[in-house]
């Protein structure tokens, strides 16, 4: 590539060299020559097209990737190849399992299952198919309290058996005690409340009207039996010392081919309508310092003839349940032996008895008369008549029906609408239309 070079004159005398070639003389270079000759020499980007030389040459080369950059390409890489598999697998699994959510909601979140006897929730819903008993217990000061298992009964009918002194008809299902009791003899009323739970009804004994109902009703009967219960004896109890357990009770509706019980249930709220109905009672001033404002916060039953055997009963808010007491003040206790011992000496062995507690307290007028004999009692059960409902801290007025032995208990509050019932322990207390009393 030929090169221009600019020679400047000093006070215009210099002269430019002479060759001894042909070539004639070059002209004199101006200023303005000279900064072209410059121009060319410094800005190469204006030379000729056909330059020997090309413009790549004059390119800086590209700098190497550092260690670090390639380690970091590879893992972009990487990532991106495994967000890519991991779509693929989600819509392969999509395709191939249109309910695949569904599937994994329901295992996350299974339906809760409650007894339709109590309405507590339970863990499998064939407990709801198990067979039930009715137990006939007693009340009196001659040895028989305190009870045993009676807390663990879903349903408790009280009812005076004679000489104003009370009896229950205790329903269970699925106990899991090992005493039940003590057990006293059948009447003819408890077995009409008994039959609508389709259940074992254990007594010792009964008023002759019981048991020919018995035979004519066909219902399941374990009278007293040592095969399925024993005598607790060494023990104040006297004569109320017959007891059976979960155990035995399950060995009698095995041998006689009792699998299940059709029962028919009272309905129950669900714990959200309980929750609703507590939290509507519960007021709180501007330092948000709440109270419960309750009705009725306690109540008493008076049964007429025999005030020993009268009750009454404290509302708990904490638990939403009723401690009962006698009418001395005493509460209302019972032993919950548990199930690994075996025919245990109630007394010695099952530890300090617990307060008896239910979700619900009925209180359910009745006709009540003497029998023939001025003795036993004649308590009308079918037909219709009055009722107070005590749950939640209140004081519900209500009427029952019962339209056959057979049928269940219907209660209604006064626009007519059926009762649903705390889950929980139902205690319903027949009291004597005629001589007894509810006060709260």
């Amino acid at each position: 590539m030929p090169s221009f070079k600019t020679k400047t004159t000093k006070n215009n005398a210099s002269n430019l060299h002479q060759g001894t070639s042909n070539t004639p003389p070059r002209p004199k270079t101006s200023i303005n020559d000279a900064v072209i000759e410059a121009s060319f020499t410094t800005n190469p980007l204006n030379q000729p097209a056909n330059d020997a030389q090309s413009t790549d040459d004059k390119q800086p080369s590209k700098k190497p990737r550092t260690t670090g950059q390639k380690v970091f390409l590879v893992v972009i890489i990487l990532l991106l190849i495994g967000l890519i598999a991991a779509i693929g697998v989600i819509i392969f699994l999509s395709i191939k399992s249109p309910d695949w959510n569904n599937k994994i909601d329901r295992v996350d979140y299974p339906d809760l299952i409650y007894s339709t006897l109590t309405g507590e929730e339970i863990s499998d819903a064939n407990l709801n198919n198990s067979p039930t008993y009715c137990v006939q217990i007693p009340n009196g000061p001659d040895g028989a309290r305190p009870q045993a298992g009676l807390n663990q009964a879903a349903v408790v009918f009280e009812a005076i058996a004679e000489s104003g002194i009370t009896r229950f008809a205790a329903i269970f299902q699925n106990p899991t005690v090992s005493a039940i009791g003590p057990i006293r003899s059948l009447r003819p009323y408890y077995l009409n409340w008994d039959l609508p739970f389709n259940c074992t009804v254990v007594h010792a004994g009964g008023s002759d009207e019981a048991k020919d109902a018995l035979i004519e009703t066909g219902a399941r009967n374990l009278d007293e039996n040592n095969n399925y219960m024993w005598r607790e004896y060494g023990t104040d109890r006297g004569w109320n010392n017959l007891f059976t357990s979960t155990k035995d009770l399950a060995q009698f509706n095995s041998d006689n081919n009792y699998s299940s019980s059709n029962i028919q249930a009272f309905l129950h709220l669900t714990p959200e309508e309980v929750t609703a109905i507590q939290n509507e009672k519960l007021l709180c001033n501007e330092s948000d310092n709440c109270v419960y404002n309750y009705l009725v916060p306690n109540f008493s039953i008076s049964f007429g003839a025999n005030p020993f055997f009268n009750t009454s009963y404290v509302y708990n808010p904490e638990t939403n349940t009723y401690s009962r007491f006698y009418a001395n003040g005493d509460p209302h206790l019972t032993y919950s032996c548990p199930d690994e011992l075996s025919k245990p000496n109630t007394l010695i062995d099952c530890g300090e008895p617990i307060q008896i507690t239910p979700s619900v307290v009925i209180a359910m007028f009745v006709q009540e008369s003497l029998m023939s004999d001025n003795y036993h009692e004649n308590i009308t059960t079918t037909g219709t008549g009055s009722a107070i409902v005590f749950q939640n801290g209140d004081a519900i007025e209500a009427t029952w029906a019962k339209t056959s032995a057979n049928s269940q208990i219907i209660f209604r509050d006064m626009t007519g609408n059926e009762l649903k019932f705390t889950p929980g322990q139902l205690w319903i207390s027949a009291v004597p239309q005629q001589y007894g009393n509810v006060s709260y």
